[in-house]
């Protein structure tokens, strides 16, 4: 493939009819904001306290080993 030699400025860009809208500037593209999480649950708390102590107790009892 024959590269264009840099012997001035690319041609201007213009619209293409039907396209998409253009993007805006930048890393962010616009969205929808994102639905509120729901706040944990008491069964969601146990289970999680349950698992840090089972590795904890694993952890000790490796160490201990």
């Amino acid at each position: 493939m024959q590269e264009r030699p840099p012997d001035g400025p690319l041609p201007a860009a213009h619209p293409v009819p039907g396209a998409r809208a253009r993007q805006p500037d930048g890393d962010q593209v616009p969205c929808p904001p994102r639905p509120q999480r729901a706040p944990l649950t008491r069964r969601q708390y146990a289970y999680g306290l349950t698992v840090a102590l089972l590795v904890l107790v694993l952890l000790a009892v490796g160490i201990l080993r």
